[in-house]
């Protein structure tokens, strides 16, 4: 009943942190020797016209891993094989989870490649204070304010280049401070160069290999307090779904 009065008085704020899904949002690249991701296209059936003269509605296509997304355990290799692991069986609670925000906006800023560390969190924790356990670490990174532009892929010849977190982190955040996910504003959880690290792909093969859980192509992490904000990440119930769209927002005390 509180949470009820605090939504009505205005007491609770409600942020979104989904970017608008259209044909023009841009997605993953991989190499080409392997399956791409499709962007979102919509197909108009009718708009009160000859073909439905009342109602308006649309066929929509996409990839799982379209746009704001979600990743399930069974996304990853090294998820495949735990109970639960897709976003149909996902327990719903894990869908409501609170969230803390690692500010490395400065540092992404000055370097599109910046790699977050477990030196680097145990300093953020020593000056913020510890990351509390089943919250969802939210990176922000302000790259959302690159969407609408080629800075947001940031594909270069080499590949992509976006700030992400290297093996010691995601080792950190997962079995020492039992993160329930990572939540990021750029188009993927690892790096851009990730490919290249030791081990490859850290934040994709840490988290769900451990049953955890990711959250891509944020907006809006700079309007969250650090601590104190409820996110709300409830993906489409695919059957045997690795992942999915959806439509993330937070709410956290106004005053």
């Amino acid at each position: 009943m509180q949470m009820v009065a605090a939504l009505v008085s205005g007491k609770l704020k409600c942020v979104d942190l989904t970017n608008t899904l259209s044909p023009d949002f841009p997605v993953i690249v991989l190499p080409a020797e392997f399956g791409q991701c499709a962007p979102f296209r919509v197909e108009t059936l009718s708009r009160y016209d000859e073909n439905g003269p009342a109602w308006y509605w649309n066929n929509i296509t996409m990839n799982e891993h379209t746009g704001t997304h979600f990743d399930a355990p069974a996304h990853w290799v090294t998820g495949k094989d735990l109970p639960d692991n897709t976003v149909d069986a996902v327990p719903v609670s894990d869908f409501v989870a609170p969230a803390v925000v690692v500010d490395i906006s400065a540092e992404a800023g000055a370097d599109a490649d910046f790699v977050l560390t477990r030196a680097y969190l145990e300093d953020w924790e020593a000056r913020n204070g510890k990351i509390p356990t089943r919250h969802w670490v939210a990176l922000r990174t302000d790259w959302y304010k690159r969407v609408g532009t080629p800075d947001y892929l940031n594909f270069k010849k080499d590949g992509a280049h976006s700030p992400g977190p290297d093996a010691g982190a995601m080792e950190f955040l997962v079995h020492e401070r039992d993160c329930i996910g990572l939540a990021v504003e750029t188009v993927g959880t690892d790096a851009g160069q990730a490919s290249h690290f030791n081990p490859p792909l850290p934040a994709h093969s840490i988290l769900h290999g451990n049953g955890r859980y990711g959250l891509q192509c944020l907006t809006n992490l700079d309007k969250l307090p650090t601590f104190g904000a409820m996110i709300v990440a409830a993906p489409l119930k695919i059957e045997g779904g690795s992942g999915s769209p959806l439509r993330v927002f937070a709410l956290f005390d106004a005053e």
